[in-house]
């Protein structure tokens, strides 16, 4: 069953980028941008980066901190990060846990091949750990002012 607004946040705690683990339950307090992502330094993914990127301080300004999970290890996380000077979290979700427990691993069509990947999502968790918000299938181009005035209405 999807998870949906009302519902608790799965807590995980996974690798991020630079080392160190992140853990939801730490973040209780504080609002949470949580937006999966299909793969590091890919056009969509390096434009949903960057707009989250441009953003940051609007969106901190929110009470909010952003995180992103995909399925890409740490080491290509870093090289993301770094080649676009991303100011948030990159999580690493190698087995897909993360994923699954979103509802975000799904099957996929591309010319008609299906397979298993990340729908690009995000929801925004609320400082006692509750989803206030979901947005599934994001198409990139003013998704994150969608969830910028979202952050600041919560």
């Amino acid at each position: 069953m999807p998870l949906d607004i009302g519902d608790t946040a799965p807590d995980f705690a996974l690798p991020a980028d630079g080392g160190g683990t992140v853990a939801l339950k730490d973040l209780r307090g504080r609002k949470v941008v949580l937006y999966f992502y299909p793969k590091d330094d890919t056009s969509g993914c390096t434009a949903e980066a960057c707009a989250f990127r441009d953003s940051s301080p609007q969106i901190a300004a929110a009470g909010a901190v952003v995180i992103g999970v995909s399925k890409d290890g740490v080491a290509s996380h870093d090289r993301f990060k770094s080649k676009y000077g991303l100011p948030f979290a990159l999580l690493s979700d190698g087995d897909g846990t993360v994923c699954e427990a979103y509802g975000v691993w799904v099957e996929k069509s591309m010319y008609g091949r299906k397979y298993m990947g990340i729908e690009r999502a995000t929801f925004l968790i609320d400082e006692q750990g509750v989803i206030r918000q979901v947005w599934r299938k994001v198409k990139v181009p003013g998704h994150v002012d969608a969830v910028l005035q979202a952050a600041a209405a919560a």
